[in-house]
């Protein structure tokens, strides 16, 4: 008899919606459709909060970004507001009773996040555009909450890392295919490879971003001996379809983060320690100081632009002579350090780079895409733009950050036992290597597409050190708290 009245009650529901539904279509109110989504995307939140983080991961690469929204920040949809809504529970769950684990508090790369936030907040005070500042502040909040506090959560069920792949590779794949018929209808020239992926991704630097992210992984899922032979072989289709989008989206930034990748596969193949790494990394960097007139001095010799020919494109990578891309980010660049040196200890205020460097720039430095409005990107860099925004300890704390993440990835990658568990560290240190390196020419975290996988690949380190590594108990697979 309940099970009666329960489907009766269902079906009077049901009917009810789809004739307001019709009424409201034909007034063209279309936004009825969307009830049934929001009742679900509730619904998870309510009772399975796990499966609405990974179902917004399926969800980024799909999610369309809006642009120049008060403010100066855009909005990706529909993703962006449900990640605000799930750290919301995440906070009232914390004031009501505090359950986040304490041994991801105590983690190193966890104390590096939180410093580099608390000095975030210090410098959304002291900026010239607090409003912007503050957004700013909470769109960095809600990705690092949900996508590395909760993620390392959600990680205790060790297949759910796995599954955080996949989820961003296969909706992923379908961008691609729309991207490259796009270009094919363009005979694949190089010059609209800026744009064919729009309006999913906004230029083709974070599409070869992501494009880079996940290829180490979509490797190993192409050779793990766990998986079937149908299933090793439908990644190795996909990593097929990885390599002709690299190839046709003539971003020289991804093909060198893979490079870099490469070159650092084979340092953890000679079992080179990580201080020994970062000593030869700094005296580069160094080195590179003593001798940039000269450096400058050879690279101003290349003038090959970019082009369609794979050859030439490369060698336009080190063209700071007529290659206008290039030349723009020196100019964004310059302008940034001149804004550091008038305000070296707070910065002019996070998120506020666009709306204050136009000043800053100089006559004979700019180029054909210079702006004096803000409308065409950032500073291009993670170190650069923080150094601008929130002083030297805004760029020193989130440099922090990367080193605890590296250190604890190659820890792990040196001690684990478990062959898969070591892989699984393995691909995704090379994919976090390949977004360090394109950190250096363009900065993506204030989007979902790139924060998503950033933090999510930090939140797989550190729930792997602590719960899946050889010293710990296996955790048994559970939902997160509600």
């Amino acid at each position: 008899m309940l099970a009666y009245k329960n489907i009766k009650w269902v079906l009077a529901s049901s009917l009810v919606f789809i004739v307001v539904n019709a009424i409201c279509t034909y007034y063209e109110f279309y936004y009825f459709n969307l009830i049934p989504a929001v009742i679900l995307i509730v619904l998870l939140a309510l009772f399975s909060l796990d499966k609405l983080i990974l179902f917004v991961v399926f969800l980024t690469p799909l999610a369309i970004n809006l642009q120049n929204l008060d403010g100066g920040l855009g909005l990706s949809l529909p993703t962006e507001p449900i990640i605000f809504g799930i750290m919301l529970i995440f906070i009232f769950k914390q004031l009501h009773s505090n359950t986040m684990d304490i041994k991801v508090m105590k983690h190193p790369v966890t104390i590096a996040i939180i410093i580099n936030l608390v000095w975030i907040f210090i410098t959304c005070v002291t900026s010239d555009i607090p409003v912007v500042s503050f957004k700013f502040l909470i769109a960095r909040l809600w990705f690092v909450i949900v996508f590395y506090f909760l993620c390392t959560q959600l990680f205790k069920n060790y297949n759910n890392i796995k599954r955080f792949d996949w989820l961003y590779i296969l909706p992923f794949t379908l961008i691609i295919f729309y991207t490259l018929y796009e270009h094919s209808l363009m005979n694949f020239a190089e010059a609209p490879a800026n744009y064919v992926m729009s309006p999913f991704y906004n230029d083709h630097t974070i599409y070869g971003a992501i494009l880079a992210m996940f290829f180490p992984a979509l490797i190993f899922f192409s050779l793990n001996k766990k998986y079937s032979g149908s299933i090793k072989f439908a990644a190795f289709i996909v990593l097929l379809i990885f390599i002709v989008a690299l190839i046709f989206s003539y971003t020289r930034a991804a093909w060198l983060s893979l490079a870099v990748a490469l070159m650092m596969y084979v340092l953890l193949l000679l079992r080179i320690k990580f201080k020994y790494i970062m000593i030869a990394i700094a005296g580069a960097g160094v080195l590179a100081l003593i001798y940039q007139t000269e450096i400058v001095m050879s690279l101003e010799r290349n003038r090959q632009d970019a082009s369609q020919d794979f050859d030439k494109h490369i060698q336009s990578i080190s063209n700071i002579s007529t290659d206008a891309s290039n030349l723009e980010r020196l100019n964004r660049w310059n302008a940034a350090f001149c804004m550091f040196a008038e305000r070296p200890v707070f910065g002019w205020g996070p998120g506020t780079y666009s709306f204050e460097y136009a000043p800053f720039q100089h006559a004979h430095e700019k180029t054909i895409i210079s702006t004096n409005m803000g409308d065409k990107g950032n500073a291009h860099s993670e170190y650069i733009g923080p150094l601008s925004e929130s002083g030297v300890l805004g760029v020193l704390t989130f440099i922090a950050i990367i080193i605890c993440t590296l250190s604890t990835a190659f820890r792990l990658y040196y001690t684990l036992k478990d062959n898969e568990a070591k892989n699984i560290v393995l691909v995704t240190l090379l994919g976090f290597i390949t977004y360090i390196v394109h950190g250096g020419l363009n900065d993506f975290l204030d989007t979902d597409k790139a924060s998503v996988p950033f933090w999510g690949f930090v939140a797989m380190f550190v729930a792997i050190d602590i719960y899946h590594n050889n010293k710990a108990e296996e955790v048994p697979a559970v939902a997160i708290e509600q």
